[in-house]
């Protein structure tokens, strides 16, 4: 999430955020070509820091771990935003539906190898694929402010944090098995989301 700048620097918040986001983009695209290059193990993250020109210190501003460069992206901040977006009159299911197909039409095919080379290092990578359990709980946080902001209600509210969990839920059960064909990503593996979040919204019937 975005913070506001004070004042006192002088600087509209919008140049710093602009500013963050082309740092952390930056560490990211180093540090994914490093580990195409050489290998996820046989890279650290005084290299990435490196590459990237920044400090490890700042480096872990960024990423708590390197393990989190591989699973932390921008899809939460698309999602956000395009689920703001969205009419107030769609129930909570419906908009996430809505907000996921927005932002999957705005990927661009860049964006698609990135997703597909970070699915194949969370598959093949233990501690990747350890950390990802934490970062599903992240999400679910995430979504439960969401939620929670849509509907009027706290996202500590217990519906609230059941549907983000569900919703999250939903997502797990077709990521987690990394059954996709080649192990890649594709637009198929949005529509089995859409067509769980849409069994979910209609009370989970079988």
């Amino acid at each position: 999430m975005t913070e506001t700048l004070g004042t006192a620097t002088g600087q509209p918040g919008g140049l710093r955020e602009r500013k963050k986001a082309r740092t952390r983009a930056a560490i990211r695209d180093h540090a994914l070509r490093l580990f195409r290059e050489q290998g996820y193990h046989a890279t650290t993250v005084e290299q990435i820091a490196a590459a990237a020109e920044v400090s490890p210190s700042t480096f872990f501003r960024y990423f708590p771990t390197k393990e989190d460069v591989v699973l932390q992206d921008d899809m939460d901040t698309m999602m956000l935003e395009a689920l703001d977006r969205q009419p107030p009159g769609l129930s909570p299911i419906a908009a996430v539906r809505a907000a996921t197909r927005e932002a999957l039409d705005s990927m661009s095919p860049e964006v698609w190898e990135q997703i597909s080379q970070t699915t194949t290092l969370t598959m093949t990578v233990p501690e990747v694929r350890a950390r990802a359990m934490d970062e599903f709980a992240r999400t679910i946080g995430i979504m439960a402010d969401a939620m929670g902001k849509r509907v009027g209600r706290s996202p500590d509210d217990l519906a609230v944090r059941a549907l983000a969990g569900a919703i999250i839920g939903v997502i797990m059960s077709v990521t987690l098995p990394w059954n996709w064909a080649d192990g890649r990503v594709t637009r198929n593996t949005f529509e089995e989301i859409d067509s769980g979040l849409a069994h979910l919204e209609n009370g989970l019937q079988l």
